[in-house]
């Protein structure tokens, strides 16, 4: 999730935005902009003037006309997008403008994550700027993404409602803040509910890679099998149904092999889960042995390598998986 250190950004603040989850990242671009234009209209000033480029297409002289002193006394914004495609000639122009930045300009540098520009990233932590990290919550944080988005727009959401929209919605934040801000809007002042979201969305929750997964792991042959089919038709990715499918199954291996007598918040720390997920790898982990659990999650390799390429029929190759998933399921 995107983490801040220290207050929110001002004018002669250098920002830095790194982390390859774009939707937070340009959330903390936006957010950044925001709080210096209305400290800006607070004071009774003028407009900030934003200006937001790439950092490849920088020089000297445009950094230098951003970042100098203003003829008449303009506050700005200077976004810099894709750092980690600075020009190298630029790299010791910045970091010295970070030592010691100008008091009517805010400049905001966004890093999109891996290892290139990391030494200028590197240096320029050393100058003390202010960073937010934009990192994509793991698949079980994401009911706490939409509870957080859903009180953001002033709603209220309990866990099981919260993972219902993750189900229907899938793991895409833009589209999951979407849903949330849509959700709250229409609640009527109510709290976001199951029912509500199955209202909005819930053709998409049965069509679902999580769906197909639940029915196969539970061992519902036929359910699993009609839930695949309609996925297919309705577009879904046959990689998204195996990596559902490679998820609840390594949940499940970690739940049966965790030890005995772990408090829960510990046991779902060592599982991967949140807590409320933990009733139902119970429940599930009751019909399944080691045997059949390594056979499961055999069958799910060999499937994801089909999909992948390795066979030219995707559909049969996820049909077999799910087959031999709930064959497996219950066996001694």
């Amino acid at each position: 999730m995107a983490a801040r250190k220290g207050s929110a950004p001002k004018l002669g603040d250098v920002l830095l935005v790194t982390g390859s989850e774009s939707f937070l990242a340009d959330r903390a671009v936006r957010s950044a902009i925001a709080a210096v234009s209305k400290n800006a209209a607070a004071g009774g000033d003028s407009p900030v003037e934003v200006t937001d480029l790439e950092a490849s297409t920088l020089d000297v002289g445009v950094f230098a006309e951003l970042t100098g002193p203003s003829l008449f006394a303009t506050e700005r914004v200077l976004v810099l997008r894709g750092l980690e495609n600075l020009p190298s000639e630029m790299a010791p122009h910045l970091i010295e403008y970070a030592g010691s930045s100008s008091d009517d300009v805010l400049a905001v540098l966004v890093h999109s994550g891996g290892q290139k520009g990391k030494g200028v990233l590197d240096k320029l932590r050393k100058a003390s700027v202010t960073e937010v990290v934009a990192t994509a919550p793991k698949a079980w944080e994401l009911p706490q993404f939409v509870a957080g988005e859903i009180r953001l727009h002033g709603g209220t959401v309990d866990e099981g409602a919260a993972s219902a929209l993750v189900d229907a919605v899938g793991h895409d934040l833009r589209a999951l803040a979407g849903a949330c801000s849509q959700l709250v809007s229409d609640s009527g002042g109510q709290a976001v509910t199951t029912q509500l979201i199955g209202q909005y969305f819930g053709g998409r929750a049965e069509v679902t890679s999580f769906a197909v997964a639940d029915a196969a792991i539970a061992g519902r042959t036929e359910p699993a099998l009609e839930q695949l089919r309609w996925a297919l038709d309705c577009g879904v990715a046959p990689v998204l149904v195996t990596s559902a499918m490679a998820g609840g199954l390594r949940g499940l291996a970690k739940y049966a092999s965790a030890p005995s007598g772990m408090r829960e918040a510990d046991l779902a720390r060592e599982v991967g889960v949140p807590p409320w997920k933990l009733k139902q790898l119970k429940q599930q982990s009751r019909s399944w042995t080691p045997g059949g659990l390594a056979t499961a999650i055999k069958a799910v390799a060999q499937a994801d390598a089909d999909v992948k390429g390795a066979s030219g029929d995707a559909g049969y190759a996820l049909e077999r998986m799910v087959l031999t998933i709930t064959r497996a399921h219950g066996r001694r």
